[in-house]
């Protein structure tokens, strides 16, 4: 058995382990054992063929890991979880906001702290649009 087979083996065997892993970077490992298999049946030293190995997987992290990544998630939508879902949807303001102190807003049955981005007061009763979450203090703006 000649080195370039063994190359062609771990390519194969990154491969397969690609099938378990996401983020497609094991096949980047693969495509510079494919490099490397290569390199070793043009009869080159060991010692090139791990360096065109580095070199063919750097780049293959570089140039076709991020095309790939965006080939297989182009139709994936980030989905907003968490306080990050709040954002662009309405509130009830439940207690006046006033410029300095801020007020209460409802959504969803949960009152919220709240401050408003352009700092002017807005009544309770209004409805309010989230633009911006920190820690527990919404900041709205008037709809």
């Amino acid at each position: 058995m000649e080195i370039w087979h063994i190359w062609i083996i771990v390519a194969l065997i990154f491969f397969i382990l690609e099938i378990f892993t996401p983020g497609f970077a094991v096949a980047c490992l693969s495509i510079g054992a494919i490099g490397s298999a290569i390199a070793s049946a043009c009869d080159w030293t060991l010692k090139i063929q791990l360096l065109v190995f580095a070199v063919v997987t750097l780049l293959a992290f570089v140039l076709v890991r991020p095309v790939m990544l965006k080939l297989f998630h182009k139709n994936s939508k980030e989905v907003a979880t968490n306080t990050d879902a709040l954002i662009g949807r309405q509130a009830l303001v439940s207690e006046e906001i006033k410029p300095v102190v801020g007020g209460r807003v409802k959504i969803d049955g949960d009152d919220w702290k709240a401050v408003t981005a352009d700092g002017r007061s807005v009544e309770a009763g209004k409805v309010v649009r989230i633009v911006k979450v920190e820690s527990v203090i919404l900041t709205v703006e008037e709809q």
